[in-house]
């Protein structure tokens, strides 16, 4: 039977920008007909692997997602004197190993690419032999393979179109966070003042905010992490604890100088268990009214949990709580619960 984790985590962010949209604006969704500020799960993820928190625990183990790899192979051919339409035929013919090369830009893919450790390594090693003069068939060499040490991979999975025995089905499911209650979207208009002419504005402008309490929700198939790790257990435990560190502490980077935007989860619950998993989204359908959001939506997520439990049995095997603001739990319980 599959095992699954779950994480249902609290945060509160100050005014903010996390996440804009196409106009500028925080991105908001409609929920149970009241406006939610929303943070998107793509930038949630790509703020996790890319923290200090993430690739310190799982160092040697994150990959990097770009158009652009092949670069490398014309750095090289060109600094060892070879002539430029012969290092960008090469980079090319590398490029469209992984995925069609763009056509603007041929030593570039038209899509980008997440690559493993060891498919970047591949690549720098496959440069330095053609620059080295090295008479290569490109088709021929086995570039793409080895992803099963790419914890980001794992975690997030990968799409090559063009290489579908090369896609990774993700094993976590991130939901996109939104308020537990109502928001309105402010402006703050600004001027910044011109240091050799102190008198008036020497610019005007506007950017909008919005602040609240963010519900979000992750799901990690367990064996289908294991699996992508190449059957490594250990391995996905650690990258367990690493997301859930990051998921924790680490939130998307927008606007980030001018709002401070820095926050911890406040509360954090974890589940363990074969049951299918379920979201716990419905506990603010509602919006969260009052003057203490924290306290009303911690007690509507963990009245929601016990319903569903009522209505559908036990829907994990076993949970870990961490209430920053009552002092129930640690972060070090947490990880442990998810790392055992």
């Amino acid at each position: 039977m599959t095992t699954f984790y779950q994480l249902h985590l609290l945060t509160s962010y100050p005014p903010a920008n996390l996440n804009r949209d196409d106009s500028g604006q925080p991105k908001s969704a409609m929920m149970g007909g009241a406006l939610r500020a929303r943070v998107s799960s793509q930038s949630l993820k790509r703020a996790w692997r890319t923290s200090e928190p993430f690739e310190t625990a799982l160092k040697g183990h994150v990959g990097k997602r770009t158009k652009r790899f092949a670069e490398v192979v014309k750095d090289k051919m060109i600094a060892a004197g070879k002539d430029e339409k012969t290092a960008d035929e090469a980079a090319s013919k590398v490029a469209g190993a992984f995925a069609k090369t763009d056509k603007e830009k041929p030593v570039h893919t038209g899509q980008l690419v997440h690559l493993a450790p060891s498919e970047l390594a591949a690549v720098e090693a496959l440069a330095a032999r053609l620059a080295a003069g090295e008479k290569i068939d490109i088709a021929a060499e086995s570039l793409l393979g080895g992803g099963e040490s790419a914890a980001d991979i794992a975690m997030f999975g990968r799409m090559l179109a063009d290489n579908p025995g090369h896609s990774v089905e993700a094993a976590v499911q991130v939901a996109h966070a939104i308020t537990t209650h109502r928001v309105s979207i402010e402006d703050d208009y600004f001027t910044a003042v011109d240091d050799l002419e102190p008198r008036g504005a020497g610019h005007i402008g506007e950017q909008e905010f919005v602040a609240g309490l963010f519900y979000l929700y992750l799901c990690v198939d367990f064996d289908l992490l294991t699996s992508n790790l190449g059957g490594d257990e250990a391995l996905a435990r650690t990258v367990m604890k690493a997301l859930a560190d990051a998921a924790v502490k680490v939130g998307p980077k927008g606007k980030q100088a001018s709002f401070a935007s820095r926050a911890y989860a406040s509360y954090a619950l974890a589940e363990k268990g074969a049951q299918q998993p379920r979201s716990l989204s419905v506990a603010f359908l509602k919006p969260v009214t009052g003057d203490d959001f924290l306290d009303q939506s911690t007690k509507a997520l963990e009245s929601a949990r016990g319903q569903m439990n009522a209505a559908y049995g036990a829907c994990s095997d076993a949970e870990y709580k961490m209430n920053a603001v009552d002092g129930e739990g640690t972060l070090e319980g947490l990880l442990a619960f998810l790392g055992a």
